[in-house]
């Protein structure tokens, strides 16, 4: 399965949807539609993974290594709408102890601070 990724302006974000399969395959893919979303100046990321029904390691690793680059321009990357599996890959991982993980993505949006310039 394909990867779907969309992006739009949040309130004081940028939210990402990320639908489909996130793997060893498709990794890649988010790494560089995460690279274009940050060049154009957002640093605040609401990962929207309501429709992402499949994450391995690489996809782990992905939202590690944009966690550590969005929070070293001052902003953060957090995930909303976790389906169960993902939340389990999530939970098993520890990763939910380092990524803010949201029930929704609105209140993933009201959570998101305003970047102070």
């Amino acid at each position: 399965m394909d990867l779907q990724l969309s992006a739009r302006a949040g309130r004081a974000c940028t939210v990402v949807s990320v639908g489909g399969e996130l793997d060893m395959d498709t990794a890649a893919e988010l790494h560089d539609f995460l690279q274009e979303v940050a060049d154009t100046g957002a640093v605040q990321v609401v990962l929207d993974c309501a429709e992402l029904s499949f994450m391995d390691s690489s996809g782990l690793g992905i939202f590690l290594v944009w966690f550590k680059e969005l929070q070293g321009r001052g902003g953060r990357l957090c995930v909303a709408a976790v389906q169960d599996t993902v939340a389990y890959v999530l939970r098993v991982s520890a990763v939910e102890q380092v990524l803010d993980v949201y029930d929704t993505v609105d209140a993933a949006e009201a959570g998101v601070p305003p970047v102070v310039p």
